[in-house]
């Protein structure tokens, strides 16, 4: 079972911006409900995409610098990056059948 990644202000850049896999990264908070609620299903798709998908964490209390970079206002927020870029997201907490949609564009 593959686990998603821990990611924080000083391991974005190398682990995201210069994956040679599209990464998905998680924006989120223990505090929040809603992200809660996606909690197994981000972890189910990093068991599932294992290999042709990376997926990450970020907690946005813990980090400043990289949810500032991004603009992120509410959380969940889900980003989905290829080669560096940003090219997809998802605001909020939404069924499995939706990230996937969005996933299987971008690979």
């Amino acid at each position: 079972m593959s686990e998603p990644i821990e990611l924080n202000d000083d391991n974005f850049d190398l682990e995201v911006l210069k994956s040679e896999l599209p990464v998905m990264v998680d924006f989120w908070a223990t505090w929040c409900g809603p992200c809660k609620m996606i909690s197994s299903i981000i972890n189910e798709l990093a068991t599932e995409y294992s290999g042709k998908l990376k997926v990450g964490k970020l907690n946005v209390e813990s980090n400043g610098k990289i949810p500032i970079r991004y603009g992120i206002m509410s959380i969940p927020s889900l980003f989905f990056f290829k080669q560096g870029q940003v090219v997809e997201q998802i605001l909020g907490a939404v069924p499995k059948k939706s990230i996937v949609e969005k996933l299987e564009k971008i690979l």
